[in-house]
């Protein structure tokens, strides 16, 4: 390739628009173009990095008996039905109308796909078990894109579904794949990606883990315990809530002129957060019921949890409401006929609370949960703190930042029961299969080897992803230098070699700035005065090597490296 002929500009300044490292350097570099939110073009460097990860991701599902096809993104109503997705699904699903005006749908994921693919043809229980693969097309109306290609709507996902006659089946396939991804993130540079156990969310089933790319830039929060070294998604994790302890106290209502917030009421009352008792308050998706949590004030709601307890989609409430005097809702005298009250089990034993009163400008000190409310069901709907304790070994949890870079899950029978998909078991007796499914966002994974594999000028591309392995640069100099390094050019693409030369009359610091941003492995420099004296200049992208090297030793030099890089790989 020719850098001059390479559509896409490099850019010297960072967009103003670009949040995160990964963002700024993937539009900086030429490879995506924002085309609307959440919606990007890629070129051509990221289009082969895509493809190559795309291509071991593929090597790894074909090494555990993986097939691949490839399903519609556009489906039809009545399939999404069968499992009651179409109306279960929130505004994330795109739903459309074809010209006839049946109902369709640009599927997020391919779960009724996929027990549609074999239902009719796989009834035997000697076709068992199997797995199905897809690189695909998603959309997802997300509403909050943000990062580049690391929260957009349309995407490009590997999306895996096995399929087994048994739990015990099942469970041992998932320790495959869970192998499996492990490889995939080693071979493609983000070997540091952890397994972490998290929510099965709108997919069903009862277990799941998400891969989880431990770094700065990621949206989701971990919870790490270096003591047992096991990691938790905060939707999913859990804790031993430390106590205040003391004494049971008379209750009484204060006046509270303006304290509204827990910071507030902490320093009017002279207590801690943990003396507090908050409200949150949420609408009820499908409902006209609010729901009301109660939670120490040391804790926040956990949303997911939440979701699982009132088995609906939430979304916060925040304002002013006839009903409700926000800033001093409280548990004791709260008269709300249409809610749903959720007390968190924070707030289990404690005594000696403050708590609003439901009138503005005043609170209740005094609360005894035990005493004062008596009765009452308390649910975890709380995230776990920094600090907290690890239920698993009595360590203490620390939070860490993570992108999730893939996903598996155990579905158990959710869509093959629901899609009456069966099997005739070895006595003829007709049986329900159990499905596993796996994901990895292609494009998220691009985005996550910038973030941990960069330096300040670009990024530097693990060898086994690289767009090219071999850059080039052709400084001013005479037309014998030139010859040499179209001549170094054509043996090395005539020999099988990725190559990309810079043959663009700028300067040096134009070509430099450039090869930093395409990031590619190895860098070969004609420059003048080195050439002069029979000399070219080869680096690598990650300063481990700069040496000088006689011109005629170039081509035997770097394929050396190269072929070296290829060996290690392969171990």
């Amino acid at each position: 390739m020719l850098l001059s002929n390479l559509l896409g500009e490099r850019l010297r300044e960072k967009p103003t628009d670009a949040k995160i490292l990964s963002q700024i350097f993937l539009l900086r570099g030429g490879y995506i173009k924002y085309v609307s939110n959440g919606s990007y073009s890629m070129l051509l460097p990221c289009v082969r990095i895509k493809a190559k990860i795309e291509n071991i991701i593929r090597e790894e599902m074909n090494k555990i008996g993986g097939q691949e096809v490839l399903m519609p993104v556009v489906l039809p109503r009545e399939l999404w039905d069968e499992t009651g997705r179409y109306e279960s699904v929130g505004a994330e699903l795109l739903r459309l109308k074809d010209r006839g005006g049946k109902d369709m749908l640009l599927a997020m994921t391919h779960e009724e796909g996929a027990v549609h693919l074999v239902r009719d043809d796989v009834t035997s229980y000697g076709r068992f078990p199997f797995m199905l693969y897809q690189f695909q097309t998603k959309f997802r109306d997300e509403p909050r894109c943000k990062g580049g290609l690391i929260r957009v709507r349309e995407f490009t996902m590997k999306d895996a579904y096995s399929f087994h006659t048994s739990q015990k089946d099942l469970e041992e396939y998932y320790n495959k794949c869970y192998a499996a991804y492990h490889d995939i993130f080693r071979r493609i540079g983000i070997s540091e990606t952890v397994a972490v156990a998290s929510d099965t969310g709108m997919m069903g089933g009862k277990v799941a883990h998400e891969f989880m790319l431990l770094c700065d830039a990621g949206e989701d929060t971990i919870c790490v315990c270096k003591d047992c070294n096991s990691y938790e998604n905060i939707e999913v994790a859990k804790t031993e809530v430390k106590k205040n302890g003391g004494q049971e106290r008379a209750r009484a209502e204060e006046y509270t002129p303006d304290i509204e917030t827990i910071d507030q009421i902490s320093a009017h009352f002279g207590v801690k957060k943990s003396e507090i008792i908050k409200s949150a308050v949420f609408a009820a998706e499908g409902s006209d019921k609010t729901v009301i949590v109660f939670i120490r004030g040391d804790y926040e709601v956990n949303e997911t949890k939440l979701k699982k307890v009132i088995k609906a989609n939430i979304f916060p409430l925040e304002g002013k409401s006839a009903d409700l005097e926000f800033g001093y809702i409280g548990p004791l005298g709260l008269k709300l006929e249409n809610a749903v009250l959720v007390y968190d089990r924070s707030l289990e034993g404690e005594k000696n609370m403050i708590a609003g009163a439901n009138k503005k400008n005043y609170h209740i000190s005094g609360v005894s949960v035990e005493r004062d409310l008596a009765g009452v069901v308390f649910d975890d709907v709380a995230k776990v703190n920094e600090g907290d304790k690890c239920l698993k070994c009595g360590g203490t949890y620390i939070l860490q930042k993570g992108i999730e870079v893939g996903n598996i899950f155990q579905l158990g029978k959710k869509y093959t029961e629901s899609m009456k998909m069966s099997y005739l078991d070895e006595n003829g007796q007709s049986k329900t299969p159990v499905m596993g499914c796996y994901g990895i966002g292609v494009g998220r994974a691009i985005a996550s080897v910038v973030e941990v594999r960069h330096d300040d000028f670009g990024p530097i591309w693990p060898y086994a992803i690289a767009p090219w392995h071999i850059h080039i640069n052709l400084l001013s100099g005479g037309e014998n230098m030139r010859k040499a390094a179209v001549t170094l050019y054509n043996k090395l693409l005539k020999n099988g070699y990725e190559v990309i030369m810079d043959d663009r009359k700028v300067s040096a610091g134009v070509q430099f700035n450039d090869a930093d941003l395409l990031g590619v492995p190895y860098r070969v420099i004609f420059g003048a005065k080195n050439f002069e004296n029979g000399l070219a200049e080869l680096t690598t992208r990650d300063k481990r090597i700069k040496r000088l090297i006689p011109v005629n030793d170039v081509y035997k030099e770097v394929t050396a490296y190269i072929k070296s890089e290829v060996k290690g790989l392969s171990k």
